[in-house]
């Protein structure tokens, strides 16, 4: 009995000792933010114009979230572009950043705005854009593998499988006028489904047979077709976006007006 005694007060005094030599820690470090984004997301988010020739600017919204204490008052954190390794350029294809964005008190996450612009040179190439998060007065950037987006802009329609089963000669010109014309995106490749895509077909046909007559059938799609020469030429484009047009030229042989193709080439 007095040996069990002995080992308690024996391993109670070995807990005292140990207890006394803990030294508390404290988180005297400032609190961390991160893109909070899948790997493949952080690597390559890719954002397209090609569907929708009306829209002239839109903004994406990458998610940063914190990694620390959440604060009672508003802070603030920064970010930067990485123009050396970005093709895209400010005031053309993104908006400069602001100096700092904030984070709302309590909050544990947030989104940075990214405003981006529909300009017609997408339309034939992709451009890159890099954003990373920067350490600020509020917030360190700790897991500097977390801190990096790449976002790609684009316009670029590339031909879809079931083009040639329904349609011919493509051209992204004319897959922009398709998508404009039947709002469809894409058509079935099934033999059942021909009535309804042969109708799809032919509403594109009818358009570029007559595309003043579209354009005044269809006020509520607000396009234009303005002319500077007299008639020999005119621009085709949508109210909300006047930087993008494609080119309706009037053939001089047949006398008829046909789109031109991002080859120079009539589309038929």
């Amino acid at each position: 009995m007095k040996y069990t005694t002995f080992l308690i007060m024996s391993f109670g005094m070995s807990m005292f000792f140990s207890c006394k030599k803990v030294s508390v820690m404290t988180y005297d470090q400032p609190a961390n933010i991160y893109f909070d984004l899948t790997a493949a997301d952080r690597d390559s988010m890719v954002y397209t114009f090609a569907y929708d020739m009306t829209k002239a600017v839109d903004t994406v919204f990458l998610p940063v979230k914190l990694m620390g204490y959440r604060d009672e008052k508003s802070r603030s954190f920064q970010a930067y572009i990485e123009k050396d390794s970005s093709t895209a350029q400010a005031e053309i294809h993104y908006d400069k950043l602001k100096p700092d964005y904030p984070l709302m008190e309590g909050a544990g996450q947030t989104f940075l705005p990214i405003i981006i612009h529909n300009v017609k040179d997408l339309e034939t190439h992709a451009v890159s854009l890099i954003i990373k998060l920067q350490e600020s007065p509020d917030f360190g950037i700790e897991n500097k593998d977390l801190i990096r987006a790449r976002i790609i802009l684009s316009a670029q329609l590339e031909q879809p499988q079931w083009w040639s089963m329904w349609l011919d000669n493509y051209s992204r010109v004319k897959h922009q006028l398709f998508l404009l014309v039947t709002e469809q995106r894409t058509l079935s490749m099934q033999s059942l489904d021909a009535p309804k895509n042969l109708y799809f077909a032919n509403l594109l046909l009818m358009m570029l047979n007559d595309p003043f007559k579209w354009v005044q059938d269809h006020p509520e799609k607000d396009y234009k077709l303005e002319s500077n020469d007299g008639g020999q030429n005119y621009v085709f484009y949508h109210v909300d976006n006047p930087n993008r047009t494609i080119l309706l030229r009037k053939n001089a042989g047949s006398g008829k007006y046909f789109f031109i193709d991002e080859t120079g080439k009539e589309v038929r």
